[in-house]
């Protein structure tokens, strides 16, 4: 967070704090750089066992492009990765530490933009996500064999605005709901006897500020 201060600063000083004439015009390309917090909001359905999910909460970097069809009307992705931390809690076997997990979670959304030629421009965007899931790493000394996430794809809605510091330069406050469920199959054959099936919801809700760059 202090080094996206920091960046837009430095962005103000370099290019001053002119607003601009227009701003967001059909054609152009606008490139954002956030930090984000994912927070998920998790549930789950285990098998065998019960229980339910922890995952926590990651905060990293997002990069998102945009395209303006029209003054009003541009698609944005949105790329990141997100690592978490995963506890099946309150099981028969109690709580059980499943390890980490990477989320790779490009996003594309249609947004319309309220006001392209204003120094304040708040927008809205309805898309779809989808999330690979990779670097899935068991804790030391676990006795579970193996674990596996499979692919989701799901609704993405967003809102935000953009703040002109001038023709090229602007901040961003951004903030997501995104729409996440993987089938989880954890196998502990060789030391319970038995492989779990896990229906995971995580559905998280992503804040992010930023700077960013029309071009």
């Amino acid at each position: 967070m202090k080094t996206m201060l920091l960046a837009a600063a430095g962005a103000v000083a370099l290019t001053g704090f002119a607003a601009p004439a227009a701003f967001a015009e059909a054609g152009d390309w606008q490139f954002r750089l956030r930090a984000i917090t994912v927070q998920p909001d998790e549930s789950a359905d285990i098998a065998t066992i019960g229980g339910d999910v922890d995952i926590n909460t990651s905060v990293v970097p997002e990069f998102d492009i945009s395209y303006f069809f029209t003054d009003n009307l541009a698609a944005e992705l949105i790329l990141g990765v997100t690592p978490h931390d995963v506890t099946a809690v309150g099981t028969a076997l109690g709580d059980v530490d499943l390890g980490d997990v990477t989320l790779l979670p490009p996003t594309l959304t249609l947004q319309y933009h309220f006001a392209p030629d204003a120094q304040v421009r708040p927008y809205v965007g309805v898309g779809v996500n989808y999330t690979l899931f990779f670097n899935e790493n068991l804790p030391a000394g676990t006795v579970l064999d193996s674990i596996d996430y499979d692919p989701s794809f799901g609704l993405a809605l967003q809102a935000g605005v953009d703040y002109a510091l001038n023709e090229r330069w602007f901040l961003n406050v951004d903030v997501k709901k995104v729409w996440i469920n993987t089938d989880v199959t954890i196998d502990g054959t060789t030391n319970l006897g038995a492989v779990v099936e896990a229906d995971v919801d995580i559905n998280p809700v992503i804040f992010g500020v930023g700077i960013g760059w029309r071009y």
